[in-house]
């Protein structure tokens, strides 16, 4: 089976020679593509030194886009997306090989990040290590796909329209989109566990925040509420759910709790909707622990909660929204 690799990128001088290396070092003659989006920096530069092909994104309208051009120009019978801040392992493509291999009636698989992200500071380790925990925990007959180390068929691709390019001009969930569109056509996703890549990039307070809410919350929110389909899997099933409505009425117990009001009913509804929130995370929590220890897991539960609040409030104020632009027109 032959299989070509499409590589997006924008401005990734700092991690793309690490990407393509470990790329180049177990591609096995596979087809190596990378997809310039108009970066500013040395990354094209640096893809044709190490003999990469370089195609480039005529628009620079973000990685939907970049992924289309590199499907076009693909010549195997399964593209497989691998983003430029990750490095695969010497066996992902091998596994993923195998995989379809094994699967003539998949469609489309993904992995996950592995548990030793390369950024050492705290929020890379912990959002990495979440991003593993979740997808390592869900549905291995998934509901919708991941572009960052995922692969699909070709022709399905193709049929498929490949990446909604209008929808999501900037980085986005234009992946996610991708599999919801798969699975109401009928076809099989899976994610594939044994299939893992390193995450290189650094996380700092402000782009995840940024990206969680405007890059995640807010576009998928907005599917959701579009197609009607909220998928009980990954970060979005029925205990995330609960979680999320606990955590705010933690913070308005303690709210009303701090502002001298109903001190007694207060501060037993604010133990019992964060005890509620520890359970229903326990597993989560575990995780962390037994991988990092406990003074990494007090800062987890810290940002965990703030998640469960900006994401939860994300998806309201993205379905009040609308309701206002009607009452307009």
């Amino acid at each position: 089976m032959e299989v070509s690799i499409i590589v997006p990128v924008y401005n990734a001088e700092w991690c793309l020679r690490d990407c393509l290396s470990a790329l180049l070092e177990n591609h096995n003659k596979t087809e190596v593509l990378m997809v310039d989006d108009h970066s500013t920096d040395r990354s094209a530069e640096i893809a044709r030194e190490m003999g990469v092909p370089v195609l480039e994104n005529p628009r620079g309208r973000g990685p939907a886009v970049a992924r289309n051009v590199g499907a076009e120009h693909a010549t195997g019978e399964v593209l497989f997306f691998v983003d430029s801040d990750v490095r695969v392992h010497p066996d992902t493509l091998q596994r993923v090989i195998r995989f379809f291999d094994l699967n003539p009636e998949v469609a489309a698989v993904f992995g996950s990040y592995d548990t030793s992200p390369a950024a050492p500071n705290f929020l890379s380790q912990y959002k990495n290590l979440l991003h593993h925990y979740v997808h390592q925990t869900s549905n291995e007959e998934a509901s919708t796909f991941w572009a960052g180390c995922g692969a699909i068929r070709k022709d399905i691709f193709r049929k498929m329209g490949g990446f909604d390019e209008e929808e999501y001009p900037h980085p986005s969930i234009e992946d996610i989109a991708l599999g919801l569109k798969l699975k109401r056509a009928g076809h099989s996703i899976r994610l594939e566990k044994s299939i893992q890549v390193t995450h290189l990039k650094h996380w700092t307070a402000s782009n995840l925040l940024r990206a969680d809410i405007f890059y995640r919350a807010v576009p998928w929110s907005r599917l959701i509420l579009k197609s009607g389909i909220l998928p009980n899997d990954l970060n979005l099933n029925t205990s995330q759910r609960v979680s999320a409505v606990m955590v705010w009425t933690f913070l308005i117990s303690l709210a009303i709790l701090l502002s001298g009001h109903a001190t007694g009913p207060s501060l037993c509804v604010a133990f019992a909707a964060a005890g509620t929130t520890l359970f229903l995370n326990r597993d989560l929590y575990r995780f962390f622990w037994k991988l990092k220890g406990p003074l990494f897991l007090l800062p987890t539960i810290f940002w965990h909660f703030l998640y469960y609040l900006y994401s939860s409030a994300t998806f309201l104020v993205c379905s009040l929204i609308p309701k206002r632009s009607a009452r307009k027109k």
